[in-house]
């Protein structure tokens, strides 16, 4: 028989989602940061309190009985509702104190967010920072981060956003690379030179070939996904490669090539959750990224 839902541990709606994403105890023990004995105790527990038997065993871990399959969808709007219920308290904090997260990507938070957080850290030292440097998107709503810079506008609902410009690109080289090889003269001639790449992107590729050049990934002598390798290659004298101009230009041992190539622009949006946007730390730090990245945007014009 079912007991009283009354006063039903949402942990153990947490677990019985994590388990029911992973696919296992040991897995959704991972996500949540438990022991895997206390987790199958609070699957147990919540089984003896709905009255429903919610997974199976299988040779490669568990699977959802009919039950659990039709309690997935309300504890995900369990989920939903608890995360607005402390984004909406969060949002109501009025000091400007305590932990901001940022999230950017890997090159921006190694190249261009250390002398603008170095400014915010003078300005506001009650604020302590937190920098999640990754290629993958954070996701606000679940609080991953409190600030994400994207370099695409975003679309996921309940978002504030800024577009704070574009960043334009150029096609770059090291001086000592150039001085043995030669800097061409015209777009054609970089088929004489060594290029450096994305490897499994072809981002790169499409945008090369919308300039007229046929283009596949072994037009490439070293290819790598990893912009900040890719940036270290191109330093090193391995060959051209296509940078952020403002990025670029604040490197002494690289030059710009042919600068009248009409190339694209990456945009820098600020986005952060509405009901946290709110909070006045996160409004400060908001409001001193975007003087920053004014600035970084303003070197490469």
């Amino acid at each position: 028989m079912p007991q009283d839902l009354s006063s039903l541990d949402w942990s153990r709606v947490q677990s019985f989602l994590a388990v029911a994403d992973t696919g296992s105890l040991s897995g959704a023990a991972r996500e949540l940061g438990l022991s895997q004995p206390t987790l199958g105790r609070q699957i147990r527990t919540l089984e003896e309190a709905l009255g429903v038997t919610l997974f199976t065993r299988q040779p490669r871990g568990l699977a959802l009985t009919e039950a659990g399959q039709a309690l997935v969808p309300p504890a995900r709007a369990m989920r939903e509702a608890a995360q607005g219920f402390a984004l909406t308290a969060a949002g109501r904090v009025d000091v400007i104190a305590g932990t901001v997260r940022v999230a950017a990507s890997d090159v921006v938070a190694l190249h261009v967010l250390p002398e603008i957080l170095a400014g915010i850290r003078r300005a506001e030292p009650e604020i302590e920072i937190e920098i999640l440097p990754s290629d993958r998107s954070a996701n606000l709503l679940f609080r991953e981060a409190d600030i994400a810079l994207r370099m695409y506008r975003p679309d996921q609902l309940d978002m504030v956003t800024r577009h704070l410009g574009d960043v334009p690109l150029g096609l770059y080289g090291a001086r000592s690379y150039l001085d043995r090889r030669g800097r061409p003269e015209r777009l054609d001639d970089i088929r004489s030179h060594d290029l450096i790449g994305y490897d499994s992107d072809e981002t790169l590729i499409r945008g090369m070939r919308a300039l007229g050049l046929p283009v596949d990934r072994h037009w490439f002598a070293l290819r790598c996904d990893d912009h900040n390798v890719l940036w270290q290659l191109v330093r090193a004298g391995c060959g051209l490669c296509f940078a952020q101009v403002p990025l670029a230009e604040a490197d002494a041992t690289v030059q710009r090539l042919l600068p009248e190539l009409p190339l694209p622009t990456l945009p820098i949006w600020l986005t952060a959750h509405e009901a946290m946007r709110r909070t006045p730390r996160i409004r400060r730090v908001w409001d001193l990224l975007a003087d920053g990245l004014g600035r970084y945007l303003a070197d490469g014009n």
